[in-house]
């Protein structure tokens, strides 16, 4: 894996590697995903890669790459605005560092129960246009956001009260998720995805906020992490599938509408595919005599709502657009019946 600073010097000062002029034929694309080759939301990914191959007969090629393969999570923003990389599939909560905005429509810690109300926000009640705000700022596109369904939390110890977190050391990213666990007395620990299975197999995590429980098990986490916490409560990050916003603008209307309408698709394909493995994943996990999967009660997941939500006001307060999708979103969840 190059740096960023190898990867630029090594492309120079040429933007849009594979792009072509709009009459070409072909169009080819590195879109880097962030989960490891072997993940089963990894493979949903590529297999709509190639179905969207199929609906441009041909003239659109993506290569979705696993996490790591050009630059580190971090620096994928970065990569798609300068054209290292055309494009992303990953949580925007990788670059809170670079604006605390993206930590907090990554991923609103606490504030989804179901993915698909997280779906009907972003695509019709303003969570994408906002977005949008503020990525192309960063010389990227939000062509769709897609989620996972709730994600699991492996752990090696027994978590069956919000108080069993205190002094626990779990992987979080940067951000808001990051700092919620702190609230609650945990030790977060800022790791990539990919290092979760090394550093709990290692025991220098007890804990991971580490996607959803299928994708746990296919790296073999729950041979370390014996109490899986299932069904989720804490985190659904947003996946935000952007593209170099230059090659965006070059592209035809019908070509755009194309792109669109195959990664809305693919985003409830994902919720569905997703959910099901899960669910085989459980039933397997409730078999095997070493793993007690974890459900905590409606009264535990209250009072982690609670600390989420005074997280929610810290950061709304950090800058503008903080304070727009704090307003937003929490209009929205008011609507609906769900703050």
């Amino acid at each position: 894996m190059l740096t960023l600073k190898q990867a630029l010097i090594a492309t120079g000062s040429l933007l849009l590697v594979g792009m072509t002029s709009a009459q070409a034929a072909q169009y080819d694309w590195k879109f880097q995903a962030s989960e490891t080759a072997g993940e089963p939301s990894f493979k949903i990914k590529q297999k709509w890669a190639d179905k969207i191959e199929t609906m441009t007969d041909g003239k659109v090629n993506i290569e979705v790459m696993p996490i790591n393969s050009v630059v580190g999570p971090t620096e994928t923003l970065q990569a798609v605005s300068s054209g290292i990389l055309q494009g992303h599939m990953t949580d925007p909560s990788y670059f809170s560092g670079q604006n605390p905005a993206f930590g907090m429509m990554g991923n609103l810690v606490g504030a989804w129960s179901n993915p698909y109300d997280f779906l009907e926000y972003m695509k019709h009640g303003g969570g994408e246009k906002i977005y949008n705000q503020l990525a192309e700022r960063y010389g990227t596109h939000l062509i769709s956001s897609a989620t996972f369904p709730l994600e699991s939390i492996p752990s090696t110890v027994k978590i069956d009260e919000i108080k069993d977190f205190e002094g626990l050391k779990i992987r979080a990213p940067q951000g808001m998720v990051y700092n919620i666990f702190e609230r609650i007395g945990a030790t977060p620990v800022n790791l990539p995805g990919s290092e979760v299975y090394t550093a709990m197999e290692k025991g220098v995590i007890d804990a991971a906020d580490s996607t959803v429980l299928s994708n746990n098990d296919a790296q073999g986490i729950h041979e370390f992490a014996s109490y899986p916490l299932y069904p989720g409560f804490h985190s659904m990050p947003m996946i935000a599938v952007s593209i170099n916003k230059k090659i965006w603008d070059g592209l035809s209307d019908d070509l755009k509408t194309t792109l669109e309408t195959a990664f809305d698709a693919m985003a409830y394909d994902l919720i569905a595919q997703l959910k099901e493995a899960d669910l085989k994943t459980l039933k397997k996990l409730k078999k095997d005599p070493d793993v007690h999967p974890v459900d905590l009660s409606a009264e535990e997941r209250k009072k982690f709502r609670q600390a989420a939500e005074k997280e929610w006001k810290v950061w709304a307060d950090k800058n503008e657009i903080t304070k727009e999708y704090y307003d937003s979103v929490t209009q929205f969840l008011k609507s609906r019946g769900l703050l």
